[in-house]
């Protein structure tokens, strides 16, 4: 799956750049199937050779279980094996996780993201048993999801290298800005990280990360693929260029919540996805205008 080569001792096991992908809904806000495997496709197309459904981007948060099931099976669909197809089955219920994730195995995902359990912010040990028996539940590998600003816990170090011994757990997507904790982690595992803070994507690759899990990739995907194929072949003068030429991008695509200003772009780019249910809203008319600003900025190519 994908085409990218990987200039590292570490395995990429769900590609190397990856878009965790919006979930599209139809104007009156029900999930939109048919533009969900038409969205996926594109990314594909792109040069994604991975994509996460009901994830933080997806609006997991509101979607209901039944929703999340014909979502994936659309996207798995539409993608076939051209792409790796994680699916997002973190809760803060481990037996409803379990669910989800039995559930995300039978719709043919190939890999589940599992974020820290959130608002009840469990001990250590807590978050250790959830993630074991998620990864136990099934026979599919499991990407954990470390994003402490969301979750109210980090995983620490050891916690991390603890899930890692897991024979399921192979990666980690790593939203927690710590190039410190994460240059920690890399030290003593073999486990593969992927970037999930689109601005530190290129910092990422060069502690050890193997790959992206990118919001901007939504719109940016072939110049991910080309800052990738840059640092693996050594050219880390044009990985550089590229890195701070998306800087707008990076800003622009989160002055506010993320998934509002991602399906902002989509449409600014002429491929709407519908709007964001709530408590979410819907980017103002000041907000569309400044985020086509960024965008063009960015050398992003507005309908």
């Amino acid at each position: 799956m994908g085409s990218l080569t990987l200039m590292t001792s570490r395995s990429a096991p769900f590609g190397r750049v990856l878009t965790a992908m919006v979930t599209p809904f139809t104007s009156g806000g029900e999930l939109d199937l048919e533009r969900a495997a038409s969205l996926a496709s594109s990314l594909v197309d792109q040069g994604n050779d991975g994509l996460v459904v009901s994830g933080t981007t997806g609006e997991a948060a509101t979607t209901s279980d039944a929703e999340k099931d014909a979502l994936l099976r659309a996207v798995v669909e539409a993608v076939g094996d051209r792409a790796h197809v994680l699916a997002g089955v973190g809760t803060y219920d481990t037996r409803h996780s379990v669910e989800l994730a039995r559930s995300a195995e039978k719709a043919g995902a190939t890999g589940l993201l599992v974020v820290t359990p959130y608002y009840t912010r469990p001990p250590q040990a807590g978050i250790v048993a959830h993630v074991e028996q998620v990864a136990g539940a099934t026979g599919l590998p499991v990407m954990l999801y470390d994003i402490p600003f969301r979750t109210g816990t980090a995983l620490t170090t050891e916690t991390i290298l603890a899930l890692g011994r897991h024979p399921s757990v192979v990666a980690v997507k790593d939203a927690k800005d710590d190039l410190g904790a994460t240059s920690a982690v890399l030290a003593r595992s073999d486990l593969a990280y992927y970037c999930g803070t689109d601005q530190l994507n290129l910092p990422l690759l060069a502690i050890g990360a193997v790959g992206l899990v990118s919001v901007v990739s939504h719109v940016v995907t072939p110049t991910l693929v080309e800052l990738v194929q840059a640092y693996d072949s050594g050219d880390v003068v044009r990985a550089r260029a590229l890195h701070l030429q998306l800087q707008p991008v990076y800003t622009g695509m989160f002055r506010t919540q993320g998934v509002i200003l991602s399906k902002a772009a989509l449409a600014l780019t002429g491929a709407p996805v519908g709007g964001v249910r709530l408590p979410l809203v819907d980017a103002t008319d000041e907000q569309r205008a400044v985020l086509a600003q960024d965008l063009t900025a960015g050398g992003v190519a507005l309908a």
